[in-house]
């Protein structure tokens, strides 16, 4: 992988500081990178990204949602809410140093990333395994546990014997804010056949409603991270970003 010049920074919103860096020279083109869930701004996917990004004349600014990165032992919880204020603040600061904004985002940072952005201007959108139903992955994980709308609205947070926890404050956003992303600019997809995350059926349902274009990688997962994966998402960022 090339090295690319990098300019670490933070990026002020309310009263949290966004830990942020800047991927190559100045440039009135700027590619906005938005990580998944348990991965932060300097993932290996990002750097691919910035990689290709700013050998076709882009600068990239990537940054850790809270919870993640430098984020990870704060006090910002990684809630809808406070992921979709603080997406608003990036896309501020970007739109200050260059014209020309685009976004790419993996997994549920896709999903936030078309919560915050669905009133913006973007010249295209590039997503990596996106989520784009997730009032239906909270409602599965609450029907495999066994727990009520009811019981989550009184309790407010749930523990699960998992890697998530369940918390009214955050289905509830969710349910009130569906996604609305119409009227945007060009919209592509790459999917693994093996995501266990995101059912093609929404994948497709998606596509068809938003006009996106939607490449499939064969056996390729929710978290594209073998050699093999890596290898078909670079060539499908090369391909794809204008």
């Amino acid at each position: 992988m090339k090295k690319i010049h990098k300019d670490y920074l933070q990026i002020s919103n309310q009263n949290s500081q966004i830990p942020a860096i800047l991927w190559g020279e100045k440039s009135n083109k700027i590619l906005i990178a938005v990580h998944g869930n348990f991965s932060d701004k300097e993932d290996t996917i990002i750097a691919i990204m910035a990689e290709i990004a700013v050998a076709q004349g882009y600068q990239v600014l990537s940054f850790d949602l809270p919870g993640h990165g430098e984020r990870v032992d704060g006090n910002d919880e990684s809630f809808p809410q406070t992921c979709v204020s603080d997406l608003k603040a990036v896309y501020n600061y970007a739109k200050v140093l260059a014209d020309d904004l685009s976004l790419f985002a993996c997994s549920i940072g896709a999903y936030f990333s078309m919560l915050a952005y669905q009133r913006f201007q973007l010249k295209q959108s590039l997503f990596l395994s996106p989520v784009v139903n997730l009032e239906q992955i909270i409602e599965e994980m609450m029907k495999s546990f066994n727990i009520s709308e009811e019981r989550l609205r009184l309790e407010k947070r749930i523990e699960l014997p998992i890697d998530h926890n369940l918390y009214w404050n955050y289905y509830s956003y969710i349910k009130k804010n569906p996604l609305s992303f119409l009227d945007q600019s060009p919209i592509v997809i790459l999917y693994g056949s093996a995501d266990n995350m995101t059912q093609w059926e929404l994948i497709s349902e998606f596509a068809k409603n938003y006009q996106a274009e939607v490449e499939v990688i064969e056996n390729g997962e929710h978290y594209f991270h073998t050699e093999q994966q890596l290898d078909a998402f670079r060539e499908w960022a090369e391909e794809k970003l204008f």
